[in-house]
């Protein structure tokens, strides 16, 4: 894959709303087997596509993408030989090479985190004032009910309240509000009740939907609502995403992503993860050698 084959594809995972990082070499010491430009999309899946210089530099780069995505931090990472971290500058990420090359890599990693997606569910002037306010801050927005929603706010005034609430709370939607006054919120919630919602599920519904302005027009309540989300979306992890769990390779001592490891062996019901087929191969040829360091 091309470096714009790279930017093509990580265009598409961004259209679909997919999380993925952008790693990009931004300078290389010879000798690397990459250049500057050379680029790669990685998926939380611990799949790479593209080219960041080949066996010596993927688990390190993957390692880190995974890593970004879990903080949604950026970070310039640098690989090189041993020696490498004691000379790192401050900010920057540096790792050992295990590889034979004396040359140095430097990669730009780059979280691609998709905006929240928002139902709103109903036609009053608030919920279609929500929907502007929403794709203004760069949201994603869905008028009516969707499925993987993130938060779910029903304003529709009356016209099938029970129903969407029920849909969103089912679905495990983060985020459910409701506009309705004080009287109507509390009939809507006893219906709930009625229909078997336990009552931990019904105290998950915000209603009055948004922050407390007082007395306010349609159009406002849509702001409280939006201010009352961003609060929400700033002390709630949004998308899904959950970080990779981390492993020592027993026998280079490189930190690897399990589930992006793509040498695995399990030895007596434990399953060891490696940066590499080299380390697989060593670890293979005389396992007794790496665990009793591993406990000494």
């Amino acid at each position: 894959m091309s470096p714009d084959e790279v930017l093509i594809a990580a265009g598409r995972l961004a259209s679909a709303g997919e999380p993925f990082a952008l790693a990009t070499v931004v300078n290389v010491v010879r000798p690397a087997s990459t250049r500057r430009g050379d680029r790669a999309v990685v998926t939380p899946d611990g799949r790479l596509s593209g080219w960041i210089g080949g066996a010596c530099s993927e688990p390190i780069v993957v390692r880190e993408a995974l890593r970004a995505l879990g903080d949604g931090e950026s970070r310039l990472l640098r690989i090189g030989p041993p020696g490498t971290e004691e000379d790192s500058d401050a900010g920057v990420v540096s790792a050992e090479s295990m590889c034979a090359s004396e040359g140095i890599v430097e990669v730009l990693v780059e979280p691609q985190l998709p905006k929240p997606l928002l139902a709103i569910v109903g036609d009053s002037p608030s919920a279609r004032t929500l929907a502007d306010l929403a794709r203004t801050i760069g949201w994603r927005v869905s008028e009516g009910h969707q499925e993987g929603a993130d938060a779910v706010v029903v304003a529709s005034m009356g016209h099938g309240d029970e129903e969407a609430l029920t849909a969103a709370l089912a679905s495990g939607t983060g985020y459910v509000g409701l506009v309705a006054s004080s009287r109507r919120a509390s009939v809507v919630l006893a219906a709930l009740r009625d229909q078997g919602i336990d009552e931990e599920e019904v105290a998950r519904v915000r209603s009055p939907a948004g922050l407390d302005l007082g007395p306010s027009s349609q159009e406002e309540i849509a702001v409280a609502i939006l201010a009352e989300l961003v609060a929400w979306r700033h002390t709630t992890r949004v998308g899904g995403y959950v970080p990779s769990q981390e492993v020592v390779d027993p026998v280079c001592g490189m930190v690897v992503s399990v589930q992006a490891a793509k040498e695995v062996v399990e030895l007596e019901g434990v399953a060891y993860a490696f940066c590499g087929a080299h380390c697989r191969k060593r670890f293979e040829e005389d396992p007794a050698r790496y665990l009793s360091a591993e406990t000494t």
